[in-house]
Order: structure tokens, then C-alpha cells, then sequence
């Protein structure tokens, strides 16, 4: 079967186009897989950055806290230990609540309870706030404040959960009151007991002072300042996990819990939630991409402890589009690129082709014996030259032809002309051959019977020297005359047999002349 041809420009272009397209393919890969890593970088480094930051915060809030919390619980110590000076030796029963209230305005502080056993609890018993007379561990089921008091009162070391302790006294951390159910309050609580006496006075301030200071340069200040600061993110939070899984304790009195420390969670959803209780059970780091409300957000979970997780919302279209719109111009630009470079390859490509198909029908005419065609390349290039060696290829072919045509024709005239002559020639060699050849017998046969003759003469005649030569020589002579007419013979015969293969060749001369010029004849030369 005859293969189909497939022109060279539709393959060149076949294939450039399929490179191209194969380039463009490649290139937009590598371009969404490295915008894609570029996200990841940028994500990793803002969300680092701002856990960076507000670990800061947490960190020298946490240190600053802790020096001015101190700082507190000495003030409160001494605070207790004034009152019990003031106060004097007094049993508890002695002591009224104006007595409390004078003093309380007098140090400015929160309040002041007076704590004592009444049968097997240990309750308050004087106090600047109502609210606090008749309170009791026991009744609000915490044991282990209970536990703490009975230690107090017996002298012995509190085991509970403290921020300052010594022989007489103890001071719990920012604790929520637990005789305000309605309102919770915050206070910081001190517990003493007077050598000598069996009662407990407390004195407390409320947490203000160390919440202030926390407001001020603490954490949401600086989660205020990375918002304010940063406009990829949309929240930021400081968590705390054990609360998300287990709430009831945000409703334990000590240590007052909430699931949110700083910050807010406003953005946070189901999933986030769930994330916060295996968090809890397992400290990990945990980021995603969110829909809220039509918008994708980056959320970014970074534990600092068991009970405080960062979180961070980042808006995840503002940190890609900026970079999806650089990649789309990048890839718009190559394709830009791309489709020129084609356009121009197949403009130059196709230039080239016309020039090829120049040359081509050249050949094609030469291929159906037109010796007249040319080619016409005038861009100065290689075929420009090969169309130039091919046009004085056609010129000199055409000069040997003609020239071969005009020596054939004249072969042929020449062979004609000698074929006749020599055609004349075999019948006037036949005709002389043959005249001499009777001519020649002729005369050897007159000479034969001369000598015959001559022979009987001398025969008859008295034999002498003369005659006797004579006789030797006659036969001698007669043979002679016999050769001499066999050689006139065989002359005439090769002479008419050279003449009429002279015939025969010119005849041949003649028609290899013919059918050089009939095939000439079919080139198309002028």
C-alpha cells in the first residue's frame, strides 16, 4: 500500500505545536506547584510570626504577672498581719463587722473574712461583705479549699494550690469568689492565723491591679497590635483546651478557668472545637483551611501548655490572591510568549516551505524533462544558494543537451548521406568485382594456354639451356597467373563485404542518430 505522505510543514508545525503546548503545560505545573509551596512558606512564616509574638506576650506577661502577684502576696501578708495587730488578742467573737469595715476603708482593700470552726466545717464568721458570713468549703463541695483551712488553723503546711506560703499564712492565686454566684468576682485571697488565736483572718484585694496591668501590656495588647499590625489576620486567640474538653470547669471556683484566656473566638466552629479537645488529650500543632461565611480563612492551632493554645485565623484569599494573580501573569506572559514564538517560528518556517516548494517544482519539471525551469530564492540563505547551483545545474544540462541534439542531428544527416554512398558503393563494387573477376580469368586464361602453347613449342624444339629454362619456369609463371586471379578475387569479395558492413554501420549510425534525437525531442529545452 502507498504510505500517505505527510507534508514537512504540517509535521514541523504538528510537532512545534505540541512541544509549545507541552511547555506551557510544564511550566503552569511548576508555577502551581511552586505558588503553592510559596503559600505553604508564607503561611509558616506569618503564622510563626504571630505565634512568636503573642508566646512574647504570654511569656513576659507571665513574668511580669508573677513579680507583681508577689509582690501582692507579700503586701497581703503584711496587710493580715496589721489587721491581726489592730485587732489585738481578741477571740473571733469579739470582733464586730464595723470593726472590720473601719479597718478595710482604712487599708483600702477589698474586704476582710474571718474564718472559724462551727462544728465540723470551718465557715466565715465576721466579714466586711455580708455575702461572705456563713461561706463555706464545704458547702460549695471544695474539699480541698476545706482541707487547706484545716491545715491553716492546725498550723501545718497548705498542699493546695498556691502562690505564696509561710508559718502563719498562705495566698492563693486570682481566685472567683465563691459567695458571688450571681456576679463571679476575682479576688486574691490571704489566710493567717495569729499565733495564740484559732481563727483565720482573710484579707483580700480584688484582682484589678494584675488584670490591669495584663490589659496594658499583656496579652491583648499584643494580640491588638498584630491585628492592627498584620492585615492577613482576621482573630487571634490564647485558649484554653482542658475547658473546650471538659466546660464544667469553667465553673469550678478554683482555679478560675475559661476557654477563652485572651483574645477572641468568634470565627471558631465545630471543627475548631474538636480540635481543641485532642488537643487537650494530645499537644500537637493543627492547622487548616476553613470556609467562614464565604471566606477562606487559615486556621492555626500552636500549644504553649497544657492549658493555653494560640490560635490564629489568617485570611487565606488575601495571602493567595496576590500570589495566584503574580503566577497568572507569569503563566499569561509565557503563554503570551509561547503563542508568538509559534507564530513567528511558523511565519519563518512557512517562508522557508515556499522557498522548499520552489525548489521542489523545479524539480518536478526537471523530473517531466522541462530543461527550462528555474527557481527563484532570493532570502539570502542556504537554499537561496541551492537554488542558484540547481539553476546552473538546469543551464548546463540544457547546453549538453542542446548541443547533443544539434551533434546527433548532424550524426544522423552524415549517417544518412553514408549509408546511400555506401549503398552506391556495394553495387558498383559488385558490378567491378565482378567485371574484373571475368576479366582477370580472362586473362589467365589466355595466358594459361599461352603457356600451354609454349610448353609444346619447346617440347617439339631441340633441348637447349633456353629451352630447358623455359620449361622450368613455365609452371612457375602458370601458377603465378592462377594466384594472381584467386588474389583479384578475394580482393573484390572483401572489398564488397568492408562496403556493405560500412552499409550496415551507417544504416545503425543512422537509427541510433534517429532515436537519440526522438528521445532528445522529448526534453523541453528553449
Amino acid at each position: 500500500m502507498k504510505k500517505k505522505t505527510i507534508s514537512l510543514r504540517k509535521q514541523f508545525l504538528t510537532r512545534l505545536f505540541v512541544v509549545l503546548v507541552m511547555i506551557v503545560m510544564l511550566t503552569t505545573l511548576l508555577q502551581i506547584f511552586l505558588i503553592k509551596q510559596q503559600i505553604t512558606n508564607t503561611l509558616n512564616e506569618e503564622s510563626n510570626l504571630i505565634s512568636q509574638s503573642i508566646e512574647h506576650g504570654i511569656k513576659a506577661t507571665d513574668e511580669a504577672g508573677q513579680s507583681i502577684e508577689h509582690q501582692i502576696d507579700l503586701k497581703l501578708v503584711s496587710y493580715a498581719d496589721h489587721i491581726s495587730d489592730l485587732l489585738g488578742d481578741k477571740d473571733w467573737q469579739d470582733i464586730t463587722n464595723e470593726e472590720l469595715l473601719q479597718i478595710k476603708d482604712k487599708l483600702h482593700i477589698a474586704g476582710i473574712t474571718i474564718l472559724a470552726e462551727q462544728g465540723d466545717d470551718i465557715v466565715g464568721v465576721k466579714a466586711t461583705d455580708e455575702q461572705e458570713i456563713g461561706f463555706s468549703f464545704k458547702k460549695i463541695n471544695y474539699l480541698d479549699g476545706y482541707n487547706d483551712m484545716r491545715a491553716r488553723l492546725d498550723g501545718k503546711p497548705v498542699k493546695g494550690a498556691i502562690s505564696y506560703q509561710d508559718e502563719q499564712s498562705h495566698v492563693l492565686p486570682i481566685t472567683q469568689s465563691g459567695s458571688h454566684d450571681e456576679n463571679p468576682k476575682f479576688f486574691k485571697y490571704a489566710y493567717y492565723v495569729k499565733p495564740g488565736t484559732h481563727y483565720i483572718i482573710d484579707p483580700y484585694v480584688e484582682a484589678n491591679e494584675v488584670y490591669q496591668y495584663t490589659a496594658s501590656v499583656g496579652p491583648n495588647t499584643w494580640i491588638k497590635q498584630v491585628i492592627e499590625g498584620n492585615h492577613y489576620v482576621k482573630e487571634i486567640a490564647v485558649l484554653n483546651p482542658q475547658v473546650f474538653k471538659e466546660p464544667e470547669l469553667a465553673a469550678k471556683l478554683y482555679p478560675p478557668k475559661s476557654k477563652i484566656v485572651f483574645g477572641t473566638f468568634k470565627l471558631g466552629n465545630a471543627q475548631d472545637t474538636e480540635i481543641l479537645k485532642d488537643i487537650a488529650s494530645n499537644s500537637k500543632k493543627v492547622n487548616y483551611i476553613s470556609n467562614h461565611g464565604g471566606a477562606s480563612n487559615y486556621v492555626m492551632f500552636l500549644p504553649v501548655d497544657k492549658e493555653r493554645v494560640i490560635y490564629a485565623v489568617l485570611d487565606y484569599g488575601k495571602i493567595t490572591t496576590p500570589l495566584y494573580r503574580h503566577s497568572m501573569v507569569l503563566v499569561a506572559s509565557g503563554l503570551i510568549a509561547v503563542i508568538a514564538l509559534f507564530l513567528l517560528t511558523a511565519k519563518f518556517f512557512n517562508r522557508i516551505y515556499e522557498n522548499i516548494q520552489r525548489i521542489k517544482a523545479q524539480i518536478k519539471s526537471l523530473e517531466s524533462k522541462d530543461f527550462t525551469a528555474t527557481s527563484s530564492v532570493t532570502d539570502n540563505s542556504e537554499l537561496s544558494s541551492l537554488s542558484e547551483s540547481a539553476n546552473r545545474m538546469v543551464k548546463s544540462l540544457n547546453l549538453v543537451l542542446l548541443n547533443t541534439s544539434e551533434q546527433a542531428s548532424k550524426a544522423q544527416k552524415l549517417s544518412v548521406s553514408l549509408e546511400k554512398d555506401a549503398n552506391e558503393s556495394v553495387q558498383q563494387m559488385y558490378t567491378i568485382s565482378t567485371e574484373m573477376t571475368m576479366y582477370q580469368r580472362e586473362t589467365v586464361d589466355d595466358v594459361l594456354y599461352f603457356l600451354d602453347k609454349v610448353e609444346e613449342s619447346a617440347n617439339s624444339s631441340d633441348k637447349d639451356d633456353n629451352i630447358q629454362y623455359v620449361l622450368e619456369h613455365i609452371e612457375a609463371i602458370r601458377e603465378k597467373a592462377k594466384s594472381s586471379s584467386i588474389v583479384t578475387t578475394d580482393l573484390t569479395i572483401t572489398l564488397s563485404d568492408f562496403l556493405t558492413s560500412l552499409h550496415d554501420q551507417s544504416k545503425e549510425t543512422a537509427d541510433i542518430s534517429n532515436a537519440l534525437l526522438k528521445s532528445i525531442r522529448e526534453f523541453k529545452l528553449s
